[in-house]
């Protein structure tokens, strides 16, 4: 065995690579859709917030088959290589369609499946594969990078359309993207066996490294899976509705000069994923010592009490954006980490890439499909204020469902210590 412990090189190695392939694209997706609503004569498309919006919801639907069907069939490098590539190739057509719709939604398709194969499972598989005993400081690590590189999206997007404008924009997001491919061909390994080691740098695997893959039809009968999944949807979709529609929110407050209403996003949105940031280590960190159920209920029902606060800002009141900032995204950054942590816990690391399959997807209908019905009811009602509401009673539903989670029963790694101690006696 190598004496030095790899593990933390992969984990560095994944901070990059995660915040490239998802933090840059995905948590800037929502600047452009304001650009494609303007009129034609003013360098837009002309299309509604609907249209605008619909392309992710569209994609998602039709890519629902990629993860079960693809996931645990290819090592995690393999996806992050051609997920990024997917990505690279999405963002080039978004900087140079035409008004289509239809090609819009195409483009839509790309991304999705690209997000799917390079975005959270392989580097959440990456991450628990290499860590036991602080897989949730190491999780909330990695998750760090979406914040950071996410932040440093919104800054850049925001300088380049303002400069060049939204095409080059876009074609810049792309480009970065691509920057992926040198770190995770090098540097990330998908196991510790690949370069001769054990979870956590030990000198024996771990107890969960033992316990038996579990099969979607087990999973999909289990009470526990069906919370988790309900619980997550719930709370991303709540999640994907504020991210999407900010700008469309602050448009409505009264943020009509596109320089003010660029600006009042981005500092909304950079605040968001720094205070995502601190969210996730501070979470990752509490989740390695206290049951990670409790934490989790207590991040989903911090994210449904600050959606209110965003109808609190407007041009008169702008510092209610840093309350809101601060407290949805230090919420938000530990939901999305806490989800393959518990997962791992109620069914086992070697089980994580599979029960990711269905819930990822699952929270990416979630997180698209739920945004376009606000933008629906935004459309009918004539204001956000019934919809973030709607938003609201769906965050706490989430809440509740994570609330119903049974405890983490450990007979499975008792087993497996027993059994260890017995050969080891005999020894």
């Amino acid at each position: 065995m190598n004496k030095k412990f790899y593990g933390w090189w992969v984990a560095a190695a994944s901070f990059i690579t995660f915040g490239l392939a998802v933090g840059l694209p995905y948590y800037n997706l929502g600047f452009f859709y304001n650009y494609y609503t303007k009129p034609i004569a003013q360098g837009g498309f002309g299309w509604s917030r609907a249209d605008a919006v619909l392309g992710f919801p569209l994609a998602a639907l039709f890519t629902l088959w990629v993860g079960p069907m693809l996931i645990h069939r290819f090592s995690p490098k393999i996806l992050i290589l051609i997920g990024t590539a997917l990505t690279f190739l999405a963002f080039t057509g978004f900087a140079y369609m035409p008004g289509s719709l239809m090609f819009y939604y195409s483009l839509f398709f790309v991304y999705t499946v690209g997000y799917i194969l390079s975005g959270p499972i392989p580097h959440q598989v990456i991450v628990s594969q290499w860590f036991r005993k602080k897989r949730g400081m190491a999780m909330g690590m990695v998750y760090v990078g979406v914040g950071l590189f996410g932040s440093a999206g919104s800054l850049l997007v925001n300088y380049v359309a303002n400069h060049y404008g939204f095409h080059v924009a876009l074609q810049v997001l792309g480009v970065c993207v691509l920057l992926a491919w040198p770190i995770a061909i090098w540097v990330l390994k998908n196991k510790p066996a690949d370069v001769g080691q054990f979870p956590d740098g030990e000198s024996v695997p771990s107890a969960d490294q033992k316990i038996e893959q579990k099969s979607f039809a087990f999973l999909l009968r289990q009470p526990a899976f069906w919370l988790l999944t309900v619980g997550s949807f719930c709370s991303i979709g709540a999640i994907g509705a504020v991210n999407f529609h900010m700008k469309f929110v602050f448009e409505d407050q009264g943020f009509t000069n596109t320089k003010q209403l660029n600006d009042i996003w981005t500092t909304a949105n950079v605040l968001i994923l720094w205070s995502s940031i601190i969210g996730r280590l501070f979470v990752g960190w509490i989740a390695d010592r206290a049951p990670k159920k409790i934490v989790m209920v207590c991040t989903y029902f911090l994210v449904s009490v600050t959606i209110p606060i965003l109808l609190l800002v407007t041009p008169m009141k702008q510092e209610y954006v840093y309350v809101f900032a601060v407290l949805f995204g230090f919420g938000m950054g530990a939901d999305y980490m806490l989800i393959p942590l518990m997962a791992a816990e109620q069914f086992g690391v070697n089980s994580l890439a599979r029960a990711m399959a269905i819930i990822l997807p699952t929270d990416t209908i979630g997180q698209t499909w739920f945004p376009y019905g606000i933008a629906r009811l935004r459309e009918a009602v004539g204001s956000y204020s019934t919809a973030l509401t709607v938003v609201f009673v769906v965050a706490v539903i989430g809440a509740i469902a994570i609330a119903l989670l049974p405890r983490h029963k450990k007979e499975d790694e008792t087993l497996y210590l027993q059994d260890a101690e017995r050969t080891a006696a005999r020894r």
